[in-house]
């Protein structure tokens, strides 16, 4: 049977955006040309593929199952051509998606692309939401790059990568009528929470240092991200504990102030994640060792202000 190589990758951005306006964007192409490609698309499949709902598309069931095997495929073809090309950072041009939990995005991901604008700006990246399983990010079929947080139970084709160790820290305001320089295991029971419930295992990885330590904790809101907190901290008695470089950026407001948690939490890691067809990707490869600078520097300058902000 004889088809269009080049409708594949349009599949595959389909799958991704979920939309044939955002999908026709990325692909620099018009709505009616992409239109037309998956029409091609379904007669080759003899199948849908994709079906309209009020906010877009859906894939069908033979989208879903077809959509690992032809990024595989097309992965493995960018393997054999990109493997044998000099990578160039700073005359390369090229789209990574990437999806950081909610810490990474608030803390890290701005040094990165701070880092990308300097020596390599042709390079852009796409965020795509971390989500509570690994399987909705795209990195177990390849489509994302790679993943950066907290790792658990990772898929066999992936690789992981240990990027830094994080602490656990508390936030008030900074004109709390009953905290000043520090606050004390029955002052932070007593006082009331706001509690962040990012996906993944951060949010576990808290309650069970909580409950090792024996310490309660009265949740009075539960956020879904770490922007919302300053804003309710600033205008209530209620405590948060982030992680630190989180409390670290808050301690720039001066509404706000960082204090050491009453009994040590613990760490819990930062990784890095890929799937194994990347491994020796030349550009990915220099894109993972970016990150990995980034966070060193970042983690280090964390340890060199600690005293002073927390």
């Amino acid at each position: 049977m004889r088809y269009d190589l080049n409708l594949l990758p349009i599949f595959i951005t389909l799958m991704e955006e979920r939309s044939v306006t955002r999908a026709a964007e990325r692909l620099g192409i018009t709505q009616p040309a992409l239109s037309n490609a998956l029409a091609r698309l379904r007669t080759t499949m003899q199948d849908q593929l994709f079906v309209r709902e009020r906010y877009g598309i859906q894939p069908t069931p033979i989208a879903l199952e077809l959509a690992p095997v032809i990024a595989e495929a097309l992965a493995k073809v960018d393997d054999a051509v990109l493997g044998q090309q000099d990578f160039d950072p700073a005359r390369a041009e090229r789209l990574f998606t990437i999806a950081p939990n909610g810490y990474v995005e608030f803390v890290l991901v701005p040094a990165i692309v701070a880092r990308l604008g300097e020596v390599a700006p042709g390079i852009k990246l796409r965020l795509t939401p971390y989500g509570s399983d690994l399987a909705d990010t795209g990195v177990i079929s390849g489509t994302t790059a790679l993943v950066l947080g907290r790792i658990v139970d990772p898929a066999e084709n992936l690789v992981v990568q240990h990027l830094m160790d994080e602490s656990l820290a508390c936030v008030v305001r900074a004109d709390h009528p009953e905290i000043h320089d520090g606050i004390s295991r029955q002052q932070f029971e007593e006082l009331k929470h706001v509690n962040v419930l990012p996906p993944g295992r951060l949010r576990v990885g808290l309650f069970q240092s909580l409950e090792q330590q024996g310490l309660r904790r009265e949740v009075a809101v539960s956020v879904t991200h770490f922007l919302a907190v300053p804003e309710m901290i600033a205008v209530t008695d209620y405590c948060a504990t982030l992680p630190s470089l989180i409390c670290r950026q808050l301690a720039r407001d001066p509404r706000l102030k960082t204090l050491p948690a009453p009994v040590d939490l613990g760490t819990f890691p930062v990784e890095m994640a890929w799937h194994v067809r990347y491994r020796h990707d030349p550009a990915h490869r220099w894109l993972r060792s970016l990150i990995s600078e980034v966070v060193k520097e970042v983690s280090s300058s964390r340890s060199l202000q600690r005293a002073n902000l927390l």
